[in-house]
């Protein structure tokens, strides 16, 4: 769902999906704290908007090579969680719960940007 979403506000402004990943991961970090929900329980999934949403970031336009690398780029390092991911996963409370997805959403936009860099036909395919 949320690549869907993404996928909108992509095609929508190019304004959209920066403004709703920072309201995402924000409010969320907010929300998570309110709620007292601590070590990440399956009924949060703000913050799998927000890191998906910011791992879209390096898209400059919605295709269906981008919104795929992007989708499985981040659920890969969200599942591995590897360096900076499982030390956010490990902390308590918002932050751990926000923070690593967070953290992979920001690494997977860094690989799609440095990808789309070098060969920047490779997510055009489709769109």
């Amino acid at each position: 769902m949320a690549v869907l979403l993404g996928a909108g506000m992509l095609w929508w402004s190019p304004l959209a999906l920066p403004v709703a990943a920072v309201a995402a991961a924000s409010g969320g970090l907010w929300a998570v704290r309110a709620a007292g929900a601590g070590d990440d329980p399956g009924w949060v999934v703000i913050d799998e908007f927000a890191g998906q949403w910011i791992a879209l970031l390096a898209l400059p336009r919605a295709t269906v090579g981008g919104l795929v690398a992007g989708f499985l780029l981040f659920r890969l390092l969200d599942v591995l969680k590897p360096g900076p991911i499982g030390w956010a996963d490990r902390q308590h409370g918002a932050a751990g719960v926000m923070g690593d997805d967070v953290i992979a959403g920001g690494i997977a936009a860094g690989i799609l940007w440095a990808v789309q860099s070098r060969w920047h036909w490779v997510f055009d395919w489709v769109g």
